[in-house]
Parts: structure tokens; C-alpha cells; sequence
């Protein structure tokens, strides 16, 4: 299991836009933070990610960086990228289950129209020395940190230096 102020593992992933993201050639100001969603199967990680375009500026603002992943095939990560309202959020694809499994993350069997299985949702804040500040995992869609409260926290944390906490 991850624990705050320990050091995450890499990360490399391709984007929709064919490039290569790297978690440790990432230089935020304060965050990178990494959203895993569950795919394009997902209506609330529709929902959610285009809420996220909406806030995007402000935690830019903050000093953040973001990006989201899924499992998803790279023909599905760019079909969502198409009819989801996400222009501006890098959106990677194909992250590996097991290496999920290493972020603490949980697997799901699919139902119905899901694939066969997908990473649940999570969000982590990540220090630019890739040092695990927060971590917020699902097992199911519902439940996730909403976008203000996490402005209204990172404010908080960056105005009072605000330790990571969790971490014995």
C-alpha cells in the first residue's frame, strides 16, 4: 500500500494526442494529480471529468498538474476524448492493471456493457519529488473528492505548509 510521504512508483502512459507522459519528468509547482476513471463504459466518470474541465484553470493557478488514465484501449481513451467535454485535460490510456494493483487501486469484473475488467476510480496528489501527498481510492464509481473541496484543500495546504498525513 502507498503511504504519504513515501516515494510512488513511475509512470509512464501514452496520451491520446500520441504522446508519452512520465510521472517522474513532471515539474508542478506543488501537484501533479493523477485521476484514474473507469473508462468510457462510465457516465459518472463523464460527469466528473467534465467538472474537472471546468476547474482546470484554478488548479493550474494552484500550482497543479493534472492528468486522468483509465485501462481503456487507445481506441476507446480517444473516443472519449472526442464526445466527452475534456478538451484541455491530458487523458492517458492503457495503464496496466497490475501495475493498478501497485497503486493500491481496485480491479473490477464487467458487467453488462463494462469491459471485462477496469481500474476503479482514485485521485492522488503527488509532490514534485514524486512523494505521495494524498491518496482518495474508490471501489465503485460514486463517492469521489469533489473538485472544490480539493481547491479549497490544496489553498489550505499551500497557504499553512500542511504535512501529509497518514503516513504511520
Amino acid at each position: 500500500m502507498l503511504k504519504p510521504r513515501e516515494k510512488t512508483p513511475d509512470l509512464n502512459i501514452t496520451l491520446v494526442n500520441d504522446t508519452e507522459w512520465s510521472l517522474s519528468n513532471q515539474s508542478p509547482e506543488k501537484f501533479t494529480m493523477l485521476i484514474v476513471y473507469r473508462g468510457l463504459h462510465c457516465p459518472i466518470c463523464k460527469k466528473y471529468l467534465e467538472e474537472l474541465q471546468q476547474k482546470l484553470s484554478e488548479f493550474k493557478d494552484l500550482g497543479v498538474n493534472v492528468i486522468a488514465i483509465s485501462s481503456d484501449t487507445e481506441s476507446k481513451a480517444k473516443e472519449t476524448y472526442k464526445e466527452w467535454d475534456i478538451d484541455d485535460i491530458p487523458l492517458g490510456y492503457e495503464f496496466d492493471i497490475e501495475e493498478a494493483r501497485n497503486w493500491g487501486l481496485y480491479i473490477s469484473s464487467g458487467i453488462k456493457e463494462e469491459p471485462d475488467q477496469f481500474i476503479e476510480p482514485g485521485l492522488f496528489l503527488i509532490r514534485p519529488n514524486q512523494e505521495l501527498y494524498s491518496a482518495s481510492i474508490q471501489t465503485m464509481p460514486f463517492a469521489r473528492p469533489g473538485f472544490d473541496d480539493l481547491i479549497n484543500a490544496i489553498k489550505f495546504v499551500n497557504d499553512k505548509e500542511y504535512p501529509a498525513r497518514g503516513e504511520a
